[in-house]
């Protein structure tokens, strides 16, 4: 899958930069950026962090990917950039998208009711992954894709 989502803005797209987001799109763990680094690198060996670190600010900046900071943990990217949830393992910690539509009622209506006018809001669930609550390999179904 080769991203190629229009940014609004006329930032070059250097090939590390398109190597860095067609990693990320292709994940689906939300990698933190010392994850996506060591993917990058097999495919761009003299890569260095900062590069991928600098990158992954400007593809967000642009909006080709989403930086999901949450509390507790290192920063993590997300190639997905249409508004989803996320439900984390509080086992082994991967994260994952929620489908759209799996809440049935807006979670921003308690604070609309208390006069709040919402502009955005972070929602993760947390629980024990399928492979947490049976002792298998957590991150074995990404690799089988």
């Amino acid at each position: 899958m080769t991203p190629s989502r229009p940014t609004g803005k006329h930032r070059r797209h250097t090939p590390q930069r398109q190597v860095i987001l067609e990693e990320l799109c292709e994940l689906r763990t939300h990698p933190t950026a010392a994850e996506l680094y060591a993917l990058v690198r097999d495919r761009l060996p003299r890569i260095s962090l900062g590069t991928v670190y600098r990158n992954l600010e400007v593809l967000c900046a642009d909006g080709l990917a989403r930086k999901l900071t949450l509390a507790g943990s290192d920063a993590r990217y997300d190639g997905v950039v249409h508004r989803h949830d996320h439900v984390r393992c509080t086992g082994c910690g991967i994260l994952r998208d929620l489908p759209r539509g799996a809440l049935q009622v807006s979670p921003v209506a308690p604070a609309e009711a208390a006069g709040f006018r919402i502009e955005g809001y972070r929602l993760e669930f947390q629980g024990l992954c399928p492979s947490c609550r049976t002792g298998a390999d957590p991150g074995a179904e990404d690799r089988a894709d």
